[in-house]
C-alpha cells in the first residue's frame, strides 16, 4: 500500500446515504452498511490517487490514475478517451503481435532510467488490424458482477430458441483469480469475468503496475530486455489497491434514470410531443424500442444473485444489455479476445447513455441516431426498422434513450 493512502477517507454515513437516495452519478449504491460505505470511500481515494514511478508506474503506461480516464459524470464514469489495440491475421488466425508490443498500445513512458529510455509505443507496420476503444463507465457494475454465470448462459439459450437471427453467446474466458473458465461480462468483448480480474488487469495495462494476479510487466514495444532497467522490479502492489478499486467499482450505484415526473424527464418530454401513436410517454417509447427489435439484444432488465453484500443481493436492475457477444458485421473491431471473433462485440449497456457525445466502441458516431444507423450484422434488421420510422418517431425514440 502506498504511504499516501495510509489515511482512510471517512465518508459521513448520513451524507452518503442521503446522496445515494438522491441518485447522482458516482454515488454509492443504496443499502450499504457503514463499513461498506467506508470501503467505498477508501476505494474512491485509491481510484483517484495519482501514481508515480516509485509506486511502480510504468515503465510504459496510458494514465497515472484510474479517475484520469473514468470521469464523465463523476468519478467512475467513462470518457471519450480511447485506447488503441492492434494485431494481424496469419493464416486465418489472429496474432496479437505480442513480440511488437501488442495487443494494447501504452502511449507514454517513464523516460530515462539508467541506460534505458522508456517512451510511448507506436502501432507497428506489421499490424493490419488497428482498433480504438472508448473508456467505458463503471456505474452499477457491482450488480453486473453479481449476476450468476448461469443467468447469462440461460439467456443465450433463450435467445437462440426465440430469436435465432439475433441470438448472442457468452464469451467463455479464464478467470485469473481462480484459474477456472467463467462467463465474461466486462469490456467491449465481454473478455473479463469479474471485477477483481478487471481491476488487476487494468492496473497492469493502463498504469503498468504489477500484482500477484498479473506479475509480469508489459515489454515496451515488445522489447523485454528493457525491463532490466525497470526502477521498481518485481510485484508493485500486493492486491490491496486492486481490492480497493474493486470495492469502489462494485459499490457504485447504477446510473439514475430519468422517470416521469422528474424535472429531467419533463425537459425531455418536449421531444416526445410530435408523435402520439405510442402514447407520447416513457412507457410508450420503451414499447417502440422493443417493437423495432432493439430489446432483442439490449435486454432491459437482469437480476443479480447471491452476494455477500446485501445491497447487491437478488436485485433487479436495468442495464439494457444481455452482456452477450453478437456478430456486428462491419461494426466489429477486428480484435479477437477469449472466444470473441473479430466481428463480435458485447451488447453495449445503454444505461447512462445521456452522458456521452460520442458513441459506439470507437466514438465514430457523433449522435445516438448515427450510432443506431451504423449497426450491422445481427443489428441490421433493427437498424432498418429504425430508419423506416417516421422522422418524428426517430426523434422521440432517441429522446427516450436519453432518459436511461
Amino acid at each position: 500500500m502506498h504511504a499516501r493512502r495510509a489515511a482512510t477517507l471517512l465518508l459521513p454515513t448520513a451524507l452518503a446515504l442521503s446522496r445515494a437516495a438522491a441518485g447522482e452519478f458516482g454515488d454509492p449504491i443504496r443499502g450499504l452498511t457503514p463499513d461498506e460505505l467506508q470501503r467505498f470511500g477508501d476505494g474512491r481515494a485509491a481510484f483517484e490517487a495519482v501514481e508515480d514511478v516509485v509506486d511502480g508506474l510504468g515503465p510504459v503506461f496510458n494514465g497515472t490514475s484510474c479517475a484520469g480516464c473514468h470521469r464523465v459524470g463523476g468519478t467512475g464514469g467513462g470518457s471519450e478517451m480511447v485506447e488503441t489495440r492492434f494485431g494481424t491475421m496469419t493464416n486465418g488466425v489472429f496474432d496479437p503481435l505480442v513480440s511488437l508490443g501488442g495487443p494494447l498500445i501504452q502511449t507514454d513512458g517513464i523516460g530515462r532510467q539508467g541506460a534505458c529510455t522508456f517512451v510511448g509505443e507506436q502501432v507497428p507496420s506489421q499490424a493490419t488490424i488497428v482498433a480504438r476503444r472508448r473508456t467505458t463507465p463503471l456505474f452499477g457494475l457491482g450488480l453486473v458482477d453479481a449476476v450468476p454465470d448461469a443467468t447469462l448462459v440461460t439467456l443465450a439459450t433463450k435467445e437462440a430458441r426465440e430469436q435465432p437471427g439475433t441470438a448472442g453467446r457468452p464469451n467463455m474466458v479464464t478467470d485469473i483469480t481462480t484459474g477456472r473458465v467463467a462467463v465474461g461480462k466486462f469490456g467491449w468483448k465481454s473478455q473479463v469475468p469479474n471485477l477483481l480480474h478487471f481491476s488487476a488487469e487494468a492496473y497492469l495495462n493502463e498504469m503498468g503496475i504489477t500484482t500477484p494476479l498479473f506479475p509480469e510487466e508489459n515489454c515496451p514495444q515488445g522489447d523485454c530486455a528493457l525491463l532490466a532497467c525497470d526502477p521498481v522490479p518485481g510485484v508493485d502492489d500486493d492486491l490491496e489497491d486492486v481490492q480497493r478499486f474493486r470495492d469502489f467499482i462494485g459499490f457504485l450505484a447504477p446510473p439514475p434514470r430519468l422517470r416521469e415526473p422528474s424535472v429531467g424527464f419533463r425537459a425531455l418530454a418536449r421531444s416526445f410531443a410530435p408523435s402520439r401513436r405510442h402514447g407520447g410517454s416513457y412507457v410508450g417509447y420503451r414499447r417502440l424500442f422493443t417493437q423495432i427489435g432493439c430489446a432483442s439484444c439490449h435486454v432491459r432488465s437482469l437480476a443479480s444473485g447471491a452476494s455477500p453484500v446485501a445491497a447487491l443481493r437478488f436485485q433487479t436492475f436495468y442495464p439494457y444489455s444481455d452482456f452477450l457477444l453478437h456478430d456486428m458485421g462491419s461494426l466489429g473491431d477486428g480484435i479477437e479476445q477469449g472466444q470473441a471473433t473479430g466481428g463480435e462485440m458485447r451488447t453495449a449497456p445503454l444505461w447512462g447513455l445521456r452522458l456521452f457525445t460520442a458513441f459506439l466502441h470507437d466514438g465514430r458516431a457523433g449522435t445516438i441516431e448515427e450510432a443506431i444507423l451504423a449497426h450491422d450484422g445481427q443489428g441490421r434488421a433493427a437498424r432498418d426498422r429504425f430508419a423506416a420510422l417516421p422522422a418524428e418517431e426517430r426523434v422521440t425514440l432517441v429522446a427516450f434513450l436519453r432518459t436511461l
